[in-house]
């Protein structure tokens, strides 16, 4: 279930069975929705005027023509892009003047193979590349395979450190090594201060 609790496509046609869950205190409802594909859902948030019916805590009710509304991904754009390395300080001067010509930041993942917090949140980054796919480029930095010269560059001291570079230098960062999904929501605010 998504953090609104209102994300499934598949729900389908056909009658619904709803139950209801009244929990007064909080005076909300939670209903548990079966579609003919098999599938359970529950929609929560809903207000106690009406809600998924008036029963009783826990009874069922059948009730046919129900409207669920779903979100469909946008299949027209990729769902994740695959970042590119950055190789040595030549590439990377290479990288920014071109992002620069384009006036568009770019963001590096500084990062390790034996970084098991960095390999989890690759992934993840690959992921929020697809979402900023013409405004940003993404890109990685793998330490232990790269001269030291451009470590330095990026006074690293810590991974994963994702920085984001525009004109030419270093504007912001984020170090990893809390829980990923903190560390992306960082790297989002991060990037809508630049973009």
């Amino acid at each position: 279930m998504s953090a609104t609790g209102l994300l499934y496509p598949h729900i389908l046609y056909g009658e619904v069975v709803v139950y209801q869950r009244d929990q007064q205190h909080q005076h909300q409802h939670q209903c548990l929705v079966s579609s003919s594909s098999g599938r359970y859902v529950f929609l929560s948030s809903l207000k106690s005027s009406g809600g998924c019916g008036n029963a009783s805590f826990g009874q069922r009710i059948r009730r046919r023509n129900l409207r669920v509304e779903a979100t469909w991904p946008d299949l027209s754009r990729p769902s994740v892009i695959e970042m590119e390395s950055i190789d040595d300080s030549e590439h990377l001067d290479q990288i920014l003047l071109h992002a620069q010509q384009n006036s568009q930041p770019i963001i590096i993942d500084w990062m390790a193979a034996w970084c098991r917090k960095c390999i989890y949140l690759k992934p993840k980054l690959e992921k929020l590349a697809a979402e900023y796919d013409t405004k940003i480029k993404f890109y990685y930095v793998d330490v232990n395979k790269v001269p030291q010269t451009l470590v330095k560059r990026g006074n690293i001291s810590k991974m994963p450190t994702i920085q984001l570079w525009k004109d030419g230098e270093m504007k912001a960062e984020v170090i990893g090594g809390h829980k990923a999904w903190l560390v992306i929501e960082e790297v989002r605010e991060m990037i809508l201060k630049f973009v």
